[in-house]
């Protein structure tokens, strides 16, 4: 809606245009009428429609041809005011006004008209007969209203029906001549009967037409209103009322008896509350509201967003097998202006075995949006008319903004339900293989995608300790030279290479130590392929050897030439891994752990030893030869102990694709160091009671 109205009057002299304003201000005729009045203002508060109109005076003599062309240019309405007993100024209407007019309008953005046919005290005729067919040959014309300012008749009225020309245009929406709704507002009104179709039957049932009257108008209709208003429809089309609701062809009928009555201001307050303007396009204001994303921040759908979009999933499933059709996808879009999502999105998100959206898949796709894109997500929940439907100022109440991941890593935990990882690697080694394998697809079904479908993002669910969490692959092409701050911001990065191609892991390693080694995102290397004889790479280092050096974990294996569906545990460990990235194995801690599991090797054994040797050297003042070998032999099996726990210590340290978790290696500790105390104890306390024996 405008935020101010201008009111141009216009006519020949002598008409009464300057008594018309005098007689609206000062609510009586005036007794001295000047040349031209000025420029008058009158408030929003004052004006039925809470809108400040300014209304401005046209002298003939005091005014030039030019500067009238200016206040044409600027005017909002143009009220041309002729007098009732004189023919002459009527004629000028269609001789020199409205043509003037035209010539000085844009055809495309032409001023609605008003015809003001003044002086009416003076003659007991109307001059209606005249006027009508001069309004049925020209559009422009919205109304003709005929006033007194001496007896002021009509004033306001005439001011209302100006503001009302400006604020509620019947030109976009409604064909005179054909006496039907315009395309464009048709358009319109059924994308705003598809939204409040709640259940999408094809009826406004008496719950959803009485949202929508409280949605639109902020007050509900008593039961006999609405049965007033479907009775209305019923004696005027077959078709409009279905199962006692409303539908299609009867709400656009209504709105079609609403505009030839006179009352356009109600399809008006309709429209500009589902959000369009008066060239009945949806507003920028109502599409993409302002949301601030700091800097390190991530945006993502909040628990409303999903109820309303699963909402929307539920009404469009009409076969309920939790899978949208391309039939049942074409119709969730219809209130959308174009497609919006393309053949790559089957391969971006889970579908069933037919190719068709699953209901997480459909999910994994908004969220998706929402990460990459979150304007895009905000028009298009502007589409589905979220903040409507919720009873939300805007669609920006769908959105969370993370916290700074700086403080994530700080406090080491996140409420992030969406983690990045993108996947690098050189051209054939097994990306995309990797990304279609997420969402369940083995070689064979990923052969069947098409080039043109093809897409390079992935989205599905993980769970992480019980938590569903979203993990979103993202494969990057190949460009060693130029990475963008886009291919490095991730919360984990998936480094692949092929191992029967013997150059393949070396973009890889140049690629960690150029752009990730000292970095705090975490990285996983991947052998993929591995279904595949395993070639020497072409590089100093084996992959092995490079993870080894470089602190990370050793190549994990993984092949999409499976038949039975496939694992995820590799893409739960990297969820894992994004959301803790501090509980990582450093560098530090993975260097601390095999020392300390070195020096435990050496130093229990020569702790057992001294203590042994001890016991030997006070139970030999006590003990008998005979009880000396007994200790000895007790020290022998201790010995035996000690080995085994050396052999098995260096076993672990023997490099192998697992590495030993910390509470495994805790428990070890442990039990070995009861085993040893036990041993200890045992010994000292059979010497101590031999040597009270041999006492006695």
């Amino acid at each position: 809606m405008r935020k101010d109205v201008r009111i141009l009057l216009v006519g020949e002299p002598k008409v009464g245009k300057t008594s018309l304003i005098m007689s609206l201000v000062s609510e009586e005729f005036p007794d001295e009428v000047p040349l031209r009045a000025e420029e008058i203002t009158i408030p929003a508060d004052v004006t039925p429609e809470r809108v400040p109109t300014h209304i401005v005076d046209y002298s003939e003599a005091e005014q030039s041809d030019e500067q009238l062309y200016q206040e044409i240019s600027k005017a909002n309405v143009i009220c041309i005011v002729y007098s009732v007993n004189n023919k002459k100024s009527i004629e000028k209407v269609t001789s020199h006004w409205i043509p003037l007019i035209n010539d000085r309008t844009d055809k495309d953005s032409r001023v609605p008209l008003i015809l003001v046919g003044n002086k009416s005290d003076l003659v007991e005729h109307s001059s209606m007969e005249t006027i009508l067919p001069i309004m049925n040959q020209y559009q422009d014309i919205e109304t003709c209203v005929e006033c007194s300012a001496k007896n002021l008749k009509n004033i306001s009225e005439l001011f209302y029906y100006a503001q009302k020309a400006v604020l509620h245009p019947t030109g976009p929406l409604y064909c005179p001549e054909e006496k039907e709704l315009k395309p464009s507002c048709i358009k319109a009104l059924t994308r705003i009967f598809k939204v409040s179709d709640l259940d999408n039957d094809g009826i406004l049932n008496d719950n959803e037409l009485n949202f929508f009257q409280r949605t639109c108008f902020n007050t509900p209709l008593a039961p006999q209103a609405l049965e007033d208003v479907k009775n209305v429809v019923r004696r005027n089309m077959t078709d409009g009322v279905k199962d006692n609701g409303l539908t299609l062809k009867g709400f656009l009928f209504l709105h079609t008896l609403f505009i030839q009555r006179g009352r356009h201001e109600t399809t008006w307050t309709v429209l500009r509350r589902f959000g369009y303007d008066d060239d009945l396009e949806l507003t920028q204001e109502y599409l993409f509201p302002m949301i601030k994303i700091p800097p390190d921040c991530t945006t993502e759908l909040n628990h409303n967003a999903y109820l309303f979009l699963q909402s929307v999933f539920d009404k469009h499933d009409k076969d309920r097998d939790c899978a949208l059709s391309p039939e049942e996808v074409r119709d969730l879009f219809k209130v959308f202006p174009y497609m919006p999502w393309g053949p790559d999105v089957n391969n971006t998100v889970c579908t069933n075995d037919q190719g068709w959206i699953t209901y997480q898949g459909y999910l994994s796709q908004w969220t998706l949006t929402t990460y990459l894109d979150v304007q895009r997500s905000l028009e298009y929940l502007g589409y589905l008319g979220y903040s409507i439907i919720y009873e939300q100022e805007s669609q920006a109440a769908a959105i969370t903004v993370t916290r700074n991941k700086r403080i994530d890593l700080q406090k080491k935990q996140t409420q992030r339900s969406v983690f990045r990882c993108n996947v690098l690697g050189a051209r054939d080694s097994g990306k995309s293989g990797f990304l279609q394998t997420f969402l369940g697809k083995n070689l064979q079904q990923q052969r069947r995608i098409r080039e043109d479908h093809k897409s390079l993002y992935a989205i599905s669910t993980t769970y992480v300790y019980g938590q569903e969490k979203y993990l979103l692959l993202h494969e990057v092409m190949p460009d060693f030279d130029f990475l963008s701050e886009a291919d490095l911001a991730c919360d984990v990065v998936c480094l692949v290479y092929d191992i029967n191609n013997p150059r393949s892991f070396e973009y890889c390693a140049k690629v960690y130590k150029q752009y990730f080694i000292d970095s705090k995102t975490p990285c996983v290397v991947i052998a993929a392929k591995s279904d595949l004889h395993e070639v020497r790479q072409h590089y100093s280092l084996s992959p092995h050897e490079f993870c080894r050096k470089h602190k990370l974990h050793p190549p994990q294996p993984f092949t999409c030439n499976i038949t039975n569906a496939p694992t995820k545990d590799i893409y739960t460990r990297l969820t894992t891994m994004a959301m803790y990235p501090s509980r990582q194995p450093t560098r530090s801690l993975y260097s601390l752990t095999q020392r300390s599991v070195t020096m435990l090797c050496q130093l229990t054994p020569r702790l057992l030893a001294r203590l042994l040797g001890w016991v030997e050297a006070v139970g030999g003042y006590l003990l008998s030869e005979e009880d000396i070998r007994l200790t000895q032999r007790v020290s022998a099996v201790s010995n035996v102990e000690g080995s085994i726990f050396m052999e098995a210590s260096a076993e672990q340290l023997i490099p192998s694709d697992r590495h030993m978790a910390q509470a495994d290696l805790k428990n070890s500790t442990f039990w070995l160091r009861a085993s040893v105390g036990a041993t200890v104890f045992a010994v000292l306390g059979f010497a101590m009671y031999r040597a009270l024996l041999k006492q006695r």
